[in-house]
């Protein structure tokens, strides 16, 4: 029973550390702003997500000897996205490519979708509450 409920929240848990991790992303673009030739960097967050739904309904490999190697992601793949250079948008004399415009508007579209998803779990989680209490 408890893994039904469990389901229900894993496409959200999923969409949850992407965002947090896109919020990671756009922090260090914006932690290197003044870095000469850093290359702003993001990920497709539909992609993204895309990618960790379909890795979580595939069956993982058993290791069944102790000489068999974990089979592990790298860090560009981490929780199905992948990093890539953002376009620049307007070129720099240092070669930098981070816009704070664009990183501002990024940061708070994605806080803003982090907290709309939040807010889609607490009703979620109130309404299975009341389907537990009886509706009192």
């Amino acid at each position: 029973m408890l893994d039904k409920i469990a389901k229900q929240f894993d496409f959200q848990q999923r969409a949850l550390n992407l965002r947090a991790y896109r919020a990671e992303v756009i922090a260090s673009n914006v932690a290197n702003a003044d870095t000469p030739y850093y290359k702003a960097m993001d990920f497709d967050f539909k992609q993204a997500l895309k990618s960790a739904d379909e890795a979580s309904r595939k069956l993982g490999l058993d290791t069944t000897d102790p000489r068999h190697i974990a089979m592990s992601e790298g860090d560009s793949h981490r929780l199905g996205a992948q990093l890539m250079y953002r376009s620049q948008v307007q070129p720099s004399l240092d070669g930098n490519t981070v816009d704070m415009d664009v990183e501002r508007a990024a940061f708070t579209e994605n806080a803003l979708q982090y907290q709309t998803t939040l807010t889609f779990l607490n009703r979620r989680i109130s309404s299975l509450n009341d389907a537990i209490r009886g509706g009192q």
